[in-house]
């Protein structure tokens, strides 16, 4: 399974950026995202910005590596972690309504 990490670019050298992530700073390559200035979320996947990241795309996602990591810990309740979709119907992203017959 490959999964990216949500990180913060924290200062831009030309292609390479550093990136922080609850305390952790790793240099990360900018060569497949276009346009990635001081402040901007990335998904980081083995030392390269895979794209950029919406502030809440990464908090979401840094919530379902948290739970992700609670499994593995033994932890059976989960929904803390994805408060967005507890107690709600599952959605259809836009690019998937009306797509069904």
């Amino acid at each position: 399974m490959c999964i990216g990490i949500p990180m913060r670019v924290e200062s831009v050298d030309g292609a390479m950026a550093v990136c922080e992530r609850r305390g952790k700073r790793e240099r990360i390559s900018l060569a497949l995202v276009d346009d990635a200035p001081v402040g901007t979320w990335i998904l980081a996947y083995q030392g390269t910005a895979v794209r950029t990241m919406t502030p809440d795309e990464a908090e979401e996602t840094t919530a379902a590596l948290d739970a992700l990591a609670a499994v593995m810990a033994g932890e059976e309740n989960v929904d803390a972690f994805f408060a967005d979709l507890v107690g709600r119907e599952p959605q259809l992203p836009p690019h998937l309504k009306g797509s069904r017959s």
